[in-house]
């Protein structure tokens, strides 16, 4: 059985805005990560995740709460401290055309993290290159290569490289695959699986399509509006309770004719994160509404065996 590597603990991030108020993107997150396995967070855009895991990265501060790595509060972390614990977690970024200087080589992009933490010399910049490049399924002679002069997926592979450059024992990916074709998406999966399967890589997985992750997560944690409203194994995704993943997978677009006899798309507005709604924050878009969801926030509770839903109806 995997060994708890993580272990985010009531994190609350509220940013501060105009006229004393605060907007909630984090509220009493809890998750347990275990070594070896990924764990999806899912949710729409705005919900939440990308917060949480820069509070994980320690880019940004949390409000409340601590993050447990080897025993060790790492939102606490300052200075060197701080910049060490960087060498255990690693990220992959949405765009990496984004986070790439377009001026820099390949071989300079992928060693840079190397560079910093002064593991490898100058004259061995290619030769380390060229041995990342060919872990990630590329050919070694792009080091040489500028990021313009390569397709979007040989980019996202040239991230998964530099991220693997570390040998961190944690990696998050934030919508890592979004921007890329279909075709493109699984083999970056494939990819990751195969890494995670040779190396024992811990992967945290933000993603707004749930049919996606369930494909290869150990866990998942589904978000609305900065809370988990559910977390379960990724193979017993259809046994989901919260009446907001049963809309999300009732909105699943599949080839199949047979499979697509229910699709269904949520309707109504997401309240502003500024202006919440007194208990269940999905309340306005749920057709299951009671009177006591408007009036106490559901809590998590566990359903069944390692399954957790906040819903009053469960």
């Amino acid at each position: 059985m995997s060994e708890t590597i993580m272990q985010v603990k009531h994190i609350t991030k509220k940013f501060p805005v105009s006229g004393n108020k605060f907007l909630m993107a984090c509220d009493d997150i809890n998750l347990t990560i275990k070594s070896g396995q990924t764990v999806g967070i899912v949710g729409e855009s705005g919900c939440g995740k990308s917060t949480l895991v820069k509070t994980i990265l320690n880019m940004h501060a949390p409000t409340s709460g601590e993050v447990i790595f080897h025993e060790k509060d790492i939102t606490k972390l300052k200075g060197e401290a701080k910049r060490q614990n960087c060498r255990n977690i690693q990220m992959v970024f949405q765009d990496p055309t984004a986070a790439f200087d377009p001026k820099m080589k390949i071989a300079d992009i992928i060693c840079e993290p190397l560079l910093n933490f002064n593991l490898i010399k100058k004259s061995q910049i290619k030769q380390k290159a060229r041995e990342l490049l060919e872990l990630v399924e590329l050919p070694a002679d792009l080091v040489d290569r500028y990021p313009n002069n390569m397709s979007g997926g040989q980019r996202q592979r040239v991230a998964i490289a530099r991220a693997l450059a570390l040998e961190p024992e944690i990696i998050v990916c934030d919508e890592a695959t979004s921007a890329l074709d279909v075709s493109v998406q699984a083999k970056i999966i494939e990819l990751l699986v195969r890494l995670q399967r040779e190396k024992n890589i811990t992967y945290i997985f933000i993603c707004h399509d749930l049919a996606l992750v369930s494909l290869f997560s150990h866990r998942i944690a589904v978000m609305y509006l900065g809370n988990i409203v559910e977390k379960i194994d990724g193979d017993k995704l259809q046994q989901a309770q919260h009446p907001y993943t049963q809309a999300l997978l009732r909105s699943i677009f599949y080839v199949d004719e047979e499979k697509n006899k229910n699709i269904e798309t949520l309707t109504g507005e997401i309240p502003s994160p500024l202006d919440l709604p007194i208990g269940c924050p999905f309340q306005n878009r749920c057709k299951y509404c009671k009177d006591i969801c408007k009036q106490t926030k559901p809590q998590l509770e566990e359903v069944s065996s390692n399954h957790f839903v906040a819903c009053h109806l469960v």
